[in-house]
């Protein structure tokens, strides 16, 4: 079992680093917020406390880090340089994730299953994207599916010690995302019922041992962390227990909550909830390519029909997973307006296990359907499984082998220009901050459109800006703040659409 096991990693990640370092080097532009994580990460020199302060510390922690160790070997510091480190890193967690992730998949499912469940996740195109777009997603899921797996392995043999590790990696993972805090959650939930049951391997003495040393584990880095930064719960969290909209929201550059007096009211929720549970399902779909939702949904069924030996745990920690996370992404789109790939990627990264069984289901019905003397064979069987697998990853490659990036060269372009025609001092307003990112100038942010969701609250650029870049739907839409400007440079966001201008304006006093 060692040996195959050894096997199936090798194989995944040999496939996984193929598709990443693909990807990497063929990027054309990072998204926005991972433009965020690498302008944090490079503040970290001159601004440690700062940074540390963050609400989303983690990730430029790791890039800065591994930028440092590159640059102390002789690597340069430029822009790509910053890219690059930040981008391996994501690539690093991905190869660390997909080994606790299968091993999760191992108990569920059996190796097998848990293999061909792990390649598909892995040729899925979005999830993929994490890595070349700087997202903090794989370096959360690092610490949420090894502190999960930890968990599981403590609940299922009886381990105090598991109980500490799985709290260490959610406090970890809680720099990170404050997400990965639902462990200890789900930890304790589970201890709480143990208790109340007259008998189990563990019995009470380890129960009660276990509950604190999962706390302690989780204290130790999320405490100190917590205590610097003088905020002990997430921000959101502290906006729905107050119902106001704190200052900090704003700093993180929230949507804004259109409630009133800053409070938040109750109407209209049922209808809100049926709202988010659409959008919901929509980017599972999306994560999905809409192709193995159907296995996945068969899979699930299947799987939780049947009563297994030592199924116990799979069965509370699962739905437990998937119940937290579905409340917690139907109050993010009640209360903030959105719902992302990235929010419900682990939903379908702890779920992926079942899809496999999906398509052996579906496969032994083609078989049987298409067989000339039912029963299918075995062998029948395998085939239309491997028809469905391969089908499957014929569709996901298209999109998995896009340039990331590609449809919006025009940022590229206006940054090369902004680089190579303005001073270094220059303040540059743009809408997208990766164009002053890429230009390697001092950026302000400001939103032509402050209706769009997660953009910034001022709706004209700063008055000390010397240019202003403005991203237009029509040649002939000219923002009232740049009719006293001097047009500079104008290129299309995407040559071929041709939908969006990028223009380059600078003020004439």
């Amino acid at each position: 079992n060692k040996k195959q096991d050894l096997v199936h990693l090798v194989i995944l990640l040999a496939v996984a680093l193929a598709i990443g370092i693909y990807l990497i080097t063929t990027t054309t532009l990072i998204s926005r917020d991972g433009t965020a994580y690498i302008i944090r990460a490079q503040r970290f020199s001159s601004n440690p406390v700062g940074t540390f302060k963050s609400p989303v510390f983690g990730y430029p922690f790791l890039i800065f880090t591994i930028h440092k160790l590159v640059t102390s070997f002789g690597g340069g510091s430029s822009v790509q340089m910053w890219i690059y480190s930040a981008q391996s890193i994501a690539l690093l967690c991905r190869l660390l994730a997909l080994i606790p992730l299968y091993f999760i998949g191992k108990l569920f499912v059996g190796s097998k299953k848990g293999f061909w469940a792990i390649f598909i996740l892995i040729i899925l195109p979005y999830p993929s994207e994490f890595v070349s777009d700087v997202l903090r997603e794989w370096p959360h899921m690092f610490f949420l599916a090894s502190g999960f797996l930890l968990l599981i392995h403590g609940a299922g043999q009886g381990k105090c010690r598991m109980f500490g590790a799985a709290g260490l990696a959610a406090g970890l993972g809680y720099l990170i995302r404050p997400e990965c805090a639902q462990l200890v959650i789900y930890g304790t939930i589970w201890i709480l019922i143990r208790l109340l049951l007259p008998r189990h391997q563990m019995g009470r003495p380890k129960l009660l041992c276990a509950l604190p040393v999962l706390l302690i584990g989780f204290a130790i880095p999320a405490v100190p962390y917590s205590i610097i930064r003088g905020k002990i719960l997430p921000v959101k969290i502290k906006f729905l227990i107050s119902s106001t909209l704190p200052r900090q929201l704003q700093e993180v550059q929230e949507p804004k909550i259109n409630s009133g007096n800053n409070t938040y009211t109750a109407s209209g929720v049922p209808s809100n909830i049926i709202k988010a549970t659409g959008k919901l399902v929509s980017r599972i779909s999306e994560t999905l390519m809409y192709y193995y939702l159907p296995a996945l949904l068969i899979g699930i069924y299947f799987h939780f029909r049947r009563k297994r030996p030592g199924s116990d745990i799979e069965r509370f920690f699962v739905p437990a997973l998937v119940a937290l996370y579905i409340i917690m992404l139907i109050v993010l789109h009640c209360h903030w307006g959105y719902i992302s790939r990235r929010h419900s990627f682990p939903l379908v990264a702890f779920t992926i296990f079942y899809v496999p069984i999906g398509l052996e289901v579906s496969a032994d019905w083609l078989a049987n359907r298409f067989s000339k003397s039912p029963p299918a064979s075995a062998r029948d069987c395998r085939m239309w499984f491997f028809i469905l697998l391969i089908t499957g990853t014929a569709i996901c490659l298209p999109k998995l082998l896009t340039r990331p990036g590609s449809d919006k060269p025009g940022i590229r372009a206006a940054a090369a220009w902004l680089s190579e025609n303005t001073a270094q001092e220059d303040l540059i307003a743009v809408t997208d901050r990766r164009i002053s990112f890429y230009a390697r100038r001092r950026g302000t942010i400001y939103d032509a459109n402050p209706r769009r969701e997660g953009m910034a609250r001022h709706t004209k650029p700063h008055n000390k800006a010397k240019y202003i870049v403005t991203i237009e739907n029509d040649e002939d839409e000219v923002p009232d703040f740049v009719r006293n400007a001097q047009k500079q440079y104008s290129v299309w966001e995407n040559e071929r659409k041709k939908n969006k201008k990028i223009v380059i304006y600078k003020k004439t006093s």
